[in-house]
């Protein structure tokens, strides 16, 4: 008699592997990066505030394929190391603090954002551009990555502030999911403190699926931290359906 695996199975699976990290526009911190990509075995590199030259980002591997938009100095980058992803820049919601992608491997589809949150603009700015975002994928998992300057116990800071507040609000409000958990480590550190201002967000159709989700020990060359987690694939589009279903019709 066969036996019927359950979708937690899905952790056991090879998936995506994913690097988010803020190189503060540093030379060393990205020549360290590009040194940790090829242990890591990363598939897909989230860089807020990457080295750039006259507005193009600089120091990347030429092997990797690099996604920015604007013609300014970007603060957002992605980097695909892995050739067999197929990736597309979606122009439309994509500037030089933001951009997005979709990502398609075998049956696993998403769209993908990084982003960086100035802390001297409004950050309701940039709350706009997720509404487009969400807008866009419709039935699509997205995943974001946000260097986004605001400060919540929500995500295991020590404490809220206004910026904080804000998102906090419209994270719940949009039926998000902040992936960050409570460590020993913060996502920043300088000599003036810590904090956790880098965030990993996601929605429902995704949340399942994002494993190994950490802090990295290793070290960035930056104040922040290196962030690492995978999106599994979704196998059995039929039996993660019908149990996201059953959950909420339970709640």
């Amino acid at each position: 008699m066969g036996t019927i695996k359950t979708i937690n199975t899905h952790a056991k699976q090879t998936g995506l592997k994913f690097i988010q990290v803020n190189l503060q526009h540093s030379r060393a911190a990205t020549a360290n990066l590009m040194k940790l990509v090829a242990e890591y075995e990363t598939d897909i590199i989230f860089i807020q505030e990457p080295l750039t030259i006259q507005g193009k980002v600089v120091g990347i591997s030429t092997k990797y394929k690099i996604f920015t938009s604007g013609d300014d100095r970007c603060r957002a980058a992605v980097v695909v190391t892995n050739k067999q992803i197929d990736v597309m820049l979606i122009h439309q919601l994509s500037d030089a603090d933001t951009v997005s992608v979709e990502i398609i491997n075998g049956n696993t589809k998403l769209i993908a954002a990084n982003m960086y949150f100035d802390r001297e603009s409004h950050i309701e700015d940039d709350i706009s551009k997720i509404e487009l975002i969400l807008h866009h994928s419709k039935n699509t998992g997205i995943l974001i990555a946000s260097d986004c300057n605001a400060r919540s116990t929500l995500w295991h800071d020590k404490l809220t502030n206004s910026r904080g507040r804000i998102l906090e609000e419209n994270v719940t409000s949009k039926q998000l999911f902040i992936l960050n958990e409570e460590s020993c480590n913060t996502t920043f550190k300088n000599r003036l403190g810590t904090s956790n201002i880098d965030l990993t967000i996601t929605c429902s159709r995704l949340l399942n699926r994002i494993t190994e989700w950490a802090i990295s020990n290793q070290e960035s060359v930056s104040d922040h931290n290196i962030i690492k987690y995978a999106v599994t694939p979704d196998i059995d589009k039929g039996v993660r359906s019908n149990s996201l279903k059953h959950a909420i019709h339970n709640e």
